[in-house]
């Protein structure tokens, strides 16, 4: 980006993301992200890190305020600067840009980024409603209750605008013609989870890793209609850690960093209702006859997370995603917002993400998911399983997908994974995407080998 200094990744570690993690607390979760990612790059001393970015979502979690602190502590990083990043489910990849603008600006060479979540603190319930509390708490809060439920509605829009409205625009009962778009919707969500539960097979971090048929996808109960259990991430304990630095200093510690080329940032209301109607801002390759009498963004598509997509993509150098991208990791929290997601960030246009599903397109080549797919590996979308599969740890979450996508541009899958079934051949460019609240916040980086 001009006038600013190049960042790479030299390195990454995490830990296994679990339901709990009963033998360590968050520090000593911290701890061990950040010795596996130390022990890959022996040149580097920690006296060397400047300074630390550290992210985790809830003190409530955490039962400590300010954790941040004692990981630095912990870490042996005193008295060194460091800063505590939260910005709900994007606080990881919200410490991914932190951590770059640290050393983009000149002010350090080498900086820390690392997340935790101890979301087994407390029972799962308690657990909504703490996560709940990053909704707005003077209307969403009180009349919807916990997330599960503000997806279903955000999902049933989208359902109506572009399944409904298209799929089955002969049918004149409203009713009718809604309760089969949602049934075909939710057949569709089902092939994203058992994309995802079966990618993480190939993962040993993952959390939920399962060899899911489209039976069991679509028979499992039901969480808030049309989502249902295995559509919906978890909670989860975990540490992830990266380590990013400059030019100069990036080749001293390895000969095969990761380039961060471009980052995007985008934002929208706290409360659904407040969002107001405009038109989309569009991709080069869309016309605005594509989205005519469309209500953007609704409740039905998340302008925060197309606004990240242009800024990132304008900074990278981008003209098309489905193109020059190898791969995806993106914020998965339902199978749901992963479909909207991909019309988001411009891998096919608003409406198209169901086809895009069905066509195979977000599905790893080499992988058999029981399924016909006939365009499948055009675009891996979270071939590490995503959020679905791997866990939740929001802190640590979006850093994690850095870890991940810096471990494929690297070539060492094999090398972290103990098998190269997921390793994306010649992989050249990858896209991580953090968001957070009702779609309130998001952010998109690019990861480019070097």
């Amino acid at each position: 980006m001009p006038g600013q200094r190049k960042v790479y990744v030299v390195s990454g570690g995490v830990t296994k993301f679990a339901k709990a993690h009963p033998e360590m607390d968050f520090r000593l979760m911290v701890k061990r992200a950040y010795d596996y990612a130390m022990g890959d790059v022996p040149k580097l001393k920690a006296s060397e890190i400047e300074s630390s970015r550290i992210s985790y979502f809830s003190d409530h979690f955490a039962r400590q305020l300010k954790a941040a602190s004692m990981v630095q502590d912990f870490l042996g990083l005193n008295p060194k600067d460091s800063r505590r990043i939260e910005w709900g489910g994007a606080t990881g990849g919200q410490a991914v840009q932190a951590g770059w603008e640290t050393v983009a600006s000149g002010r350090n060479d080498v900086c820390l980024v690392a997340g935790f979540e101890t979301m087994s603190s407390v029972e799962t319930w308690k657990g909504n409603e703490f996560i709940a509390l990053a909704s707005d708490t003077n209307f969403d809060y009180p009349v919807g209750g916990f997330y599960t439920g503000y997806y279903a509605l955000m999902v049933q829009r989208h359902i109506y605008e572009f399944v409904r409205k298209t799929r089955f625009a002969g049918v004149k009962d409203e009713k009718k013609a809604q309760q089969a778009a949602t049934e075909e919707a939710k057949r569709v969500m089902a092939m994203v989870s058992v994309k995802n539960h079966i990618n993480a097979l190939h993962n040993p971090y993952s959390q939920y890793p399962e060899r899911l048929t489209m039976k069991e996808a679509l028979g499992r109960e039901m969480i808030a209609h049309p989502i249902n259990r295995p559509s919906v991430c978890t909670m989860s304990d975990g540490a992830a850690v990266l380590i990013l630095a400059s030019e100069e200093a990036a080749f001293r510690y390895t000969d095969h960093p990761v380039l961060i080329k471009g980052v995007g940032c985008g934002t929208d209301t706290m409360r659904l209702a407040d969002r107001p109607q405009g038109k989309v801002p569009r991709f080069a390759w869309e016309k605005a006859a594509d989205y005519a009498g469309l209500k953007y963004p609704g409740v039905h598509s998340f302008r925060a997370g197309r606004t990240a997509a242009l800024e990132a993509y304008k900074n990278s150098g981008i003209k098309n995603p489905i193109e020059e991208l190898s791969f995806v990791e993106l914020h998965d929290a339902y199978s749901s917002s992963e479909i909207q997601t991909y019309e988001d960030i411009g891998l096919c246009r608003y409406g198209e993400g169901y086809d895009f599903v069905e066509q195979g397109h977000p599905f790893l080549k080499n992988i058999d998911y029981g399924l016909n797919l006939p365009k499948r590996g055009t675009i891996p979308v979270n071939p590490s399983g995503g959020l679905i599969a791997c866990g939740h740890p929001v802190g640590a979450t979006g850093i994690m997908q850095g870890v991940f996508a810096f471990w494929q541009l690297q070539n060492s899958i094999a090398k972290h994974f103990g098998n190269d079934k997921l390793q994306i051949k010649d992989a050249e460019r990858g896209l991580i995407h953090s968001h957070a609240g009702t779609g309130s916040a998001v952010t998109v980086t690019i990861m480019e080998r070097a």
